[in-house]
């Protein structure tokens, strides 16, 4: 597997690449890219490093899994390409957004412009096959990205961990809570959104924290 991030983070998880576990993925990866189909493309799959580069990080945004539809991943959590419908929890984050910050419903679903501002868009499992939501879960990618949000949190000062749902909030043990924000609440699916994600406000305290601490804020 080729593993195309920016050079800053190859340097800090350089260690992962060599590890057993992480050369056992690879060939599980291969394997399942060569029966297919999986999401999302294979020359997607560290696009969240790509955008953004371990030195400009300054917010990390945690999923689970990536869509597992056609043509809905690129990448990047929650996000989709623009043209691709947008799945009803990045409708709900975009609704959060206009309430929060005032920032109108756009016409499209791709957080890129997020990831090119320092905001790091990381699902837990990179990959998954089509139309089975977490068939890629517990074959290595949850150790590679925990180390990712490991070496964030040791490594750099001052980021803001957004953690959305039970499955996220776990992570905030793998984070120091007093050198970076840390900001929980439940999942923006409709099936959770009304029990507090809506009103959670995370967007304008991210902002708030980042100026605090002499960082640019995120134009959301």
């Amino acid at each position: 597997m080729n593993v195309n991030i920016a050079p800053s983070w190859k340097h800090h998880l350089e260690q992962e690449f060599q590890q057993p576990y992480f050369q056992q993925l690879a060939q599980f990866i291969k394997a399942a890219y060569r029966q297919g189909p999986v999401y999302p493309p294979a020359k997607a799959i560290f696009r969240a490093f790509d955008l953004c580069s371990f030195e400009d990080t300054k917010v990390v945004i945690l999923g689970q899994d990536p869509y597992h539809g056609p043509g809905q991943a690129h990448g990047l959590c929650f996000s989709v390409n623009e043209g691709v419908p947008m799945p009803p929890s990045l409708v709900n984050i975009f609704q959060e957004v206009h309430s929060d910050v005032g920032v109108p419903m756009p016409q499209h679903g791709s957080l890129e412009h997020w990831a090119q501002q320092g905001v790091l868009l990381l699902n837990a499992t990179l990959t998954v096959q089509a139309r089975k939501p977490g068939s890629h879960q517990k074959k290595g990618w949850e150790t590679f990205t925990d180390a990712v949000i490991q070496a964030v949190a040791q490594e750099k000062e001052h980021v803001v961990f957004i953690l959305w749902g039970a499955y996220a909030q776990k992570k905030a043990d793998l984070v120091d809570a007093t050198r970076h924000l840390i900001l929980k609440s439940p999942h923006p699916s409709p099936y959770s959104a009304d029990r507090g994600f809506f009103g959670n406000k995370h967007f304008s305290q991210t902002n708030q924290y980042l100026i605090q601490h002499g960082r640019k804020e995120i134009a959301w």
